[in-house]
């Protein structure tokens, strides 16, 4: 018997039903092919181990399901002993604005409740971080989107944000709409690199406005936006997040009319305990940032 098959019979037969095995296999797998593999088994045995409409284990699935379920009920508390009580490192990937300036905190209070827990994190977009989810390269993506969470991940949003311009704290500009009015937007635009998704996202407003403003200044950090701004080189893109401080030297503008981004997390399969600690606590902080000043 093909193990794998035995594997996706036993989730089948826990959780009452294809469709709720697939939110709840530790890995990512689509419907249409938990169900090829189990239709294979069923070939393979030459017996139908379970009714679909109303979901009902048949007598043959039943006593398979006896037969299997111990091993496989029991491998997480065996994972968790051989690492000496708990799982001990999480993977994340992130985009580099939520990786420096809100990880932290939250890292550290999973940590508290998990002291021997580890962290590898990576920086990255939302395509690459799609990507290294797929592949079980990292276990969690915090990154921006500017639509819903794509499909076939658990997902969460955490956090709103709205697309500004920032310009120097002296500029003479004091509404977004002065510069569209302009038949030529003469000051350089300052953003992250074009491929980003909030380049993305502002330069399909500007297309619905008719006005055309390209990137001549692209930099790898927001922080770095706002220093080429405060040092006159032009005017930066970035987003509005709650309660940062931003440099003395530059003002933000709104920008209505623009889609806000999401920030969101994304993760496969049901989360480990520490996992899903990491998840309360990023929860926790997006609400204290949407709270009160």
């Amino acid at each position: 018997m093909n193990v794998h098959h035995l594997e996706l019979f036993y989730y089948v037969a826990r959780h009452g039903g294809i469709s709720e095995a697939v939110r709840n296999i530790p890995y990512g797998i689509q419907q249409p092919a938990v169900s090829g593999q189990v239709a294979q088994l069923e070939e393979f045995l030459g017996v139908t181990l379970f009714h679909r409409r109303p979901f009902s284990l048949t007598p043959p699935g039943q006593k398979l399901y006896r037969f299997i379920e111990p091993f496989f009920a029991g491998l997480d508390g065996m994972a968790q002993e051989l690492q000496g009580g708990s799982a001990r490192q999480l993977r994340i990937g992130s985009s580099d604005i939520i990786l420096r300036d809100h990880l932290p905190e939250v890292l550290q209070a999973a940590r508290r409740k998990f002291p021997t827990l580890k962290f590898t994190l990576r920086s990255n977009f939302l395509p690459q971080l799609e990507a290294m989810l797929k592949s079980r390269d990292i276990d969690l993506a915090i990154t921006l989107t500017d639509k819903k969470p794509p499909a076939g991940f658990n997902s969460v949003i955490l956090l709103q944000l709205p697309l500004i311009l920032i310009v120097p704290k002296e500029s003479a500009l004091t509404r977004t709409e002065e510069l569209w009015a302009r038949d030529k937007i003469e000051e350089p635009l300052i953003c992250l690199p074009a491929t980003e998704i909030i380049c993305k996202n502002f330069q399909q407003g500007l297309s619905r406005r008719g006005v055309d403003w390209f990137p001549r200044v692209e930099i790898n950090s927001s922080d770095g936006i706002e220093a080429y701004v405060a040092g006159g080189f032009g005017i930066g893109l970035s987003v509005a997040v709650p309660k940062a401080k931003m440099s003395p030297k530059v003002r933000p503008l709104e920008l209505p009319g623009f889609a806000p981004l999401l920030v969101v997390a994304l993760w496969q399969g049901k989360p480990s305990p520490p996992l899903r600690a990491l998840l309360d606590e990023m929860q926790s902080a997006a609400r204290r940032l949407q709270g009160p000043s």
